[in-house]
């Protein structure tokens, strides 16, 4: 059994570029979001990879990265499940602020902890925590049973959704979760024993 599970953030958005708190809203992919989308499917087709089925956010971003993917790795047939249970942390009342502008109005120290701490909401929005508690269960009933049945199972959605995930699979603390960077349009493997534990991480190049 492969037990093949990859991760990848959406490609550079353009929200992403400009500074911007996106969360739930839905800018497109710049060029080099698209750019980093074309490379992670060449990448994971020189590898060998294939997959069974994929998951993805109800977001344009998380989509568009996957679709260019399965574009490049000859998978366009397969199943694709969207479902907003894996959709971006969402900031509330930051969304749309460029970070730089929040911190004028907020103060540093409080932006950092609304975007750094584990369980600090911004107001109206989502803390970390609050995205863990609606993403790892979706991730326990819908995605993890495919990937032990010996499915290969190729994700495609956040930098905070798929924290949630890695948190688990990684064994992160609440403290060290937040460190864990996710780069844009990098892909993430990894192969799990049938307790769904990590049996090793698997290189993308």
């Amino acid at each position: 059994m492969d037990r093949l599970l990859v991760l990848v953030r959406h490609g550079q958005s353009d929200w992403n570029l400009k500074n911007l708190f996106t969360g739930w809203e839905d800018p497109g992919l710049t060029e080099q979001g698209l750019a980093e989308a074309h490379a992670a499917g060449k990448a994971m087709k020189a590898d060998g990879m294939t997959f069974d089925v994929a998951f993805t956010s109800d977001l344009t971003r998380a989509q568009h990265t996957l679709d260019i993917i399965l574009g490049e790795m000859d998978l366009k047939s397969i199943p694709i499940i969207r479902d907003q249970s894996l959709n971006e942390r969402d900031y509330g009342d930051l969304t749309g602020l460029n970070k730089d502008d929040a911190r004028k109005k907020w103060g540093e120290e409080q932006v950092h902890l609304w975007r750094r701490s584990y369980d600090v909401p911004p107001p109206g929005g989502e803390s970390l925590k609050d995205t863990v508690a609606r993403t790892l269960p979706y991730y326990v009933s819908e995605i993890l049973p495919r990937v032990l049945r010996g499915e290969r199972v190729l994700v495609s959605a956040h930098g905070n959704s798929l924290r949630s995930i890695v948190m688990v699979l990684e064994r992160h603390t609440p403290e060290t979760i937040l460190k864990r960077e996710m780069a844009t349009g990098a892909p993430i493997g990894y192969r799990l024993n049938a307790d769904s534990t990590v049996a090793e991480t698997v290189d993308v190049a």
